[in-house]
C-alpha cells in the first residue's frame, strides 16, 4: 500500500467535520483531521482573495485517492476546490498497517 495525505480546505467548521465523518465512514480515509481556521489568500478569476477556511487532512492510499478525490468533489461547496495528495514516504509501521486496514472495503453482510 502507497500512504497519501490529501490536503484540502472547507469554507468552515461544520462542512469540514461532516466531509471528514463521511469520508471515515465510507472508509476512504482511515483518519481525517480538520485543523483551525486560517486565512487563505489566493487569486481567483484575476481578482486577489482573501478567506477564513478550515484545512482537512485525509490519510489514505493512492490506490484509493480516485475515490476520495471524487467523493470530496461531489459534497464540496467551492467550484474548484484543492485537492492534493502528498505521499507519505515512510512511517511508523503499525500506524501504516493501521490505516491500511481502515480503508479496505468491507464485504456485504
Amino acid at each position: 500500500m502507497e500512504a497519501v495525505l490529501v490536503i484540502s480546505n472547507l469554507p468552515d467548521q461544520d462542512s469540514a467535520q461532516a466531509l471528514a465523518q463521511e469520508a471515515v465512514t465510507a472508509r476512504l480515509a482511515a483518519c481525517v483531521n480538520v485543523l483551525a481556521p486560517c486565512s487563505s489568500v489566493y487569486r481567483w478569476q484575476g481578482k486577489l482573495e482573501r478567506a477564513i477556511e478550515v484545512p482537512v487532512l485525509f490519510k489514505t492510499s493512492k490506490q484509493r485517492y480516485p475515490e476520495l478525490e471524487a467523493f470530496i468533489r461531489a459534497r464540496h461547496p467551492y467550484e474548484l476546490p484543492e485537492i492534493v495528495a502528498v505521499p507519505i514516504e515512510t512511517g511508523l509501521p503499525a500506524y501504516l498497517h493501521w490505516l491500511a486496514l481502515e480503508i479496505t472495503p468491507k464485504p456485504l453482510q
